[in-house]
């Protein structure tokens, strides 16, 4: 592709301008740790939850969904839930509060609030900083090869998509590095703004381009439909061949029960509490456990409409305009590329280099996160506690740029290894997370779980993600959840029946700062012996209650863009109210009672 003079200025100026602002910030971050990593605690919470919407406004992510909505339609609106996207629900709702009341900088800190500071609370510290350390390497494999598949279209050059990954790796890598939390929060802001700008520019060209009779001619019947029976039921065959055979390759035939498989595991690893990474962080950043409650609702509320603005307008774009081309490619045609086809042919000058910009941004916003929050476990939680721990923050700092450049290393020795997003993609999310969610659930809802079991339950469920793309390669990972998850809680069970409980002493004042539900009665009783007043958590119904609205609610957000811009105005309509009436819902049952 051949960028106008404009576009490339539009670009230069978004590069340097991060550039720019990471540098000149990074001499309030490197102050000491807390600064480095959590900013202080001092960034406001809607700053925090716009920054983690923008980490997760991520090209690569981004590339998959394209791909997904131009093979689905209104039934891609679920796939997300492989991640599980509602995880930011029981977030919202409950979880981000009991987090936030530990006041800890990591997850891996954390245990001590949980399991105290005996061997099983060592040993569960030290599982924790290789899950982080582990699935930030899988993140930045993942952003390697979205970025260098998507600027190998784009940049002018005839360079490897992996050379372009290199050398934008090298850029992003020094405002990331030098300017800790601050840096990446106050550069995803403006990523944020970029990228929305963007995306609505991209949905309002779409619907100005493709009627809704030309889309209906060009897809499947029911593509436009959003609920589903058991089999898929799409059949693109004279009108795309190939994508028939995309969806056995994903292995979504059995429509139903994929979603099914989703959602068993997605309320599993939500309720299990958000993984070591830039999500996590930014709960602790925030100043208090209200805020932190209100910063992870943000994040659905600002994400959604733009996002799938442009999701569903590339799809389109490339449905009826590209379709003959992509037919004619047959099964050789990598779906993956859609996005970045369809701007090169279907975005004006001018708004291409601020979309160029904006997914630049979107690449660099994730990438960002994952590099900033994976070096606290191992600094904070390694080298700070064994190693060097009468260090001055100077030196901690500096180790967290070390620490920063060998994951980029290894992350991008992974990404040169690996054949397409969507492997990646399906083992971090399906696989490896599947792995962390018995031990995790156990550790907030059963107090006679102790650390040995957390120690044994996380070490089962990660070696079985990472063994199982070797035993079971033809496996699909989603489906392998169930065994990981029986991995994971016979590890968890036996170790924590064969050690004897943490003292009453850690569990209570664990149990008293954190207020969490569940089967917690033996510990609840001495907590009430102790403390006449102390009322404990009874609000088991009133949480799930407002977990299902809220997912409701999330998935009329990520819809309702859909239709607007494949002009279902009534059906838009209807997500619409759905969305008022749910917003009231979790309005009077939510927000109004948050604790203070």
């Amino acid at each position: 592709m051949i960028l106008s003079w404009i576009d490339i200025a539009v670009i230069i100026a978004y590069l340097v301008s991060v550039l720019l602002i990471g540098l000149y910030i990074s001499k309030r971050a490197s102050r000491n740790m807390d600064s480095y990593f959590l900013g202080g605690k001092t960034i406001p919470w809607w700053a925090l939850g716009v920054s983690n919407a923008s980490g997760m406004f991520d090209i690569a992510g981004t590339m998959w969904l394209v791909s997904m909505c131009f093979v689905y339609g209104l039934k891609s609106a679920w796939l997300p839930w492989i991640w599980p996207i509602f995880n930011q629900i029981f977030l919202m709702i409950y979880l981000s509060v009991w987090l936030r009341r530990s006041n800890v900088m990591t997850g891996a800190q954390w245990m001590e609030t949980r399991f105290g500071n005996g061997k099983g609370a060592q040993l569960s510290q030290m599982v924790v900083v290789v899950f982080a350390l582990v699935s930030a390497i899988g993140f930045i494999a993942y952003a390697f090869k979205g970025i260098g598949k998507f600027a190998a279209i784009f940049f002018p050059w005839e360079l490897s998509p992996d050379l372009y990954a290199l050398i934008i790796f090298a850029i992003t890598t020094i405002y990331v590095v030098k300017g800790g939390m601050y840096s990446v929060v106050f550069t995803e802001i403006l990523q944020f703004v970029i990228m929305t700008i963007a995306a609505i520019s991209v949905g309002v060209i779409a619907m100005y381009m493709v009627s809704p009779e030309q889309l209906a001619a060009a897809t499947p019947q029911g593509w436009d439909q959003l609920f589903f029976d058991w089999r898929l039921d799409l059949n693109w065959q004279g009108l795309i061949d190939s994508v028939n055979v995309k969806v056995q390759e994903d292995g979504l035939e059995l429509f139903g029960l994929m979603i099914m498989m989703m959602l068993f595991k997605g309320v599993l690893s939500s309720m299990a509490g958000p993984v070591p990474n830039y999500d996590m962080q930014r709960i602790l950043a925030t100043k208090s456990p209200k805020d932190a409650a209100k910063m992870s609702g943000l994040v659905s509320l600002v994400m959604f409409f733009p996002r799938y603005m442009m999701v569903a307008g590339l799809s389109i774009l490339a449905i009826v305009y590209m379709g003959p081309d992509i037919q004619a490619q047959g099964a050789q045609f990598d779906f993956e590329q859609i996005l970045p086809f369809a701007i090169n042919n279907f975005v004006p000058v001018g708004l291409t280099g601020l979309l160029i910009a904006g997914l630049l941004a979107a690449f660099m916003s994730t990438y960002a996160a994952s590099v900033n929050a994976a070096p606290a476990y191992f600094v904070n939680d390694i080298y700070r506690r064994y190693l060097r721990p009468d260090a001055d923050s100077r030196t901690y700092v500096r180790m967290s740029y070390i620490v920063s450049i060998v994951l980029v290393v290894l992350g991008m020795g992974l990404g040169l290894m690996l054949g397409s997003i969507n492997a990646i993609m399906q083992w971090i999310f399906a696989a490896l997370f599947g792995g962390y969610a018995a031990a995790n659930l156990l550790k907030w809802h059963w107090w006679r779980f102790n650390a040995y079991g957390y120690f044994w339950g996380m070490l089962a469920g990660l070696l079985g993600a990472l063994v199982l793309p070797i035993a079971l390669p033809d496996v699909q990972p989603l489906m392998a959840f169930p065994l990981l998850l029986l991995f994971g809680l016979i590890g968890s069970v036996a170790g924590t029946l064969l050690t004897p409980p943490e003292s009453d002493e850690v569990l209570c004042e664990f149990y008293r700062t954190v207020k969490p539900w569940g089967v917690w009665g033996p510990i609840r009783e001495k907590v009430i012996a102790i403390e006449a007043d102390f009322v404990p958590n009874k609000e088991f119904s009133r949480d799930m209650c407002n977990v299902v609205v809220g997912i409701v609610w999330q998935l009329a957000l990520v819809v309702m863009p859909i239709y607007l811009v494949i002009q279902q105005w009534w059906s838009m309509l209807a997500a619409f109210c759905v969305i008022v009436v749910t917003s009231w819902i979790l309005k009077k049952n939510w927000l109004d009672k948050l604790p203070d």
